[in-house]
């Protein structure tokens, strides 16, 4: 694929940090807090899924706001923004279905259609869908934009798996896990394209967080666990926050070793 950069702001490094195992912890506790701190602030809060969906979207316009401003990945921008984009996609499906009955068989296909046009149009514009290129402006749109619509897609799956399918929270969980191994096993044993893989992966995290999030916080009479929206959204935003901690010291570790070494080779 080619890589050519038509920066549309020159000087910007890649938005995005590397895929490693850090990435997906984070990734899925992110989508099972998108889950249940939904569903925490429009039950126990009493926001109602309108006024959920307004603070929300405020929130996540002023986060997109300010991850786009920055020349580089700043992983605390960046998490905040993944986490409340997550919530925006569990709103997006659940407006849908809750407010205009669209049913979720009907949302799951509508969103994996917009995934695919994204895509379609990402590489006809840019002749890749590498994220380790998200250095110009209008890469890190269209990487927003598929981003949104792995999640709606992801919690119209997930909850048509879980509650349409009946198979449940907990099988929900073992399904979507088998497939994102399977994906694994695609990639590292059989040479899957590492783009392919990752956004499949990617999609995929989303069922598998939002159906773990339920599986914690739902009812036992409802096939949960009883620890409710409250207690779950607080652990794996804190388990969130110690990783994001993690990442922003071994980056600037990473810089103080780089500006060294940049710094020794003039000397020289």
């Amino acid at each position: 694929m080619n890589d050519t950069n038509t920066s549309l702001a020159p000087g910007m490094l890649n938005k995005v940090p590397a895929v490693t195992l850090a990435f997906w912890a984070v990734k899925i506790m992110a989508t099972t807090v998108g889950e249940t701190a939904a569903d925490f602030l429009n039950t126990a809060m009493n926001l109602g899924l309108t006024g959920t969906s307004l603070v929300m979207g405020a929130l996540l316009i002023a986060a997109l706001i300010s991850q786009l401003r920055t020349r580089r990945y700043v992983p605390w921008i960046y998490w905040v923004t993944v986490v409340l984009i997550s919530v925006a996609g569990t709103l997006i499906t659940d407006n849908l279905t809750d407010h205009f009955g669209v049913p979720l068989p009907v949302t799951t296909v509508l969103f994996a259609l917009a995934l695919a046009a994204t895509f379609v149009a990402w590489y006809a514009v840019e002749r890749t869908l590498s994220i380790h290129t998200i250095h110009t402006r209008r890469r890190e749109l269209f990487y927003w934009a598929a981003i949104l619509f792995t999640f709606a897609l992801g919690t119209a799956a997930g909850d048509l798996a879980a509650e349409r399918m009946q198979l449940g929270y907990a099988n929900s969980v073992l399904v979507f896990g088998a497939a994102i191994a399977v994906v694994a096993v695609g990639h590292f044993v059989f040479a899957l394209s590492p783009v392919t893989s990752f956004w499949i992966a990617y999609i995929l995290t989303r069922p598998l967080g939002a159906s773990l999030g339920d599986l914690l916080s739902q009812p036992i009479a409802n096939g949960g666990l009883g620890a409710g929206t409250a207690v779950t959204s607080t652990i794996f935003l804190a388990a969130i926050l110690i990783l994001i901690g993690m990442m922003t010291l071994l980056q600037r570790r990473a810089a103080r070793i780089g500006a060294v070494s940049q710094a020794r080779s003039r000397a020289d």
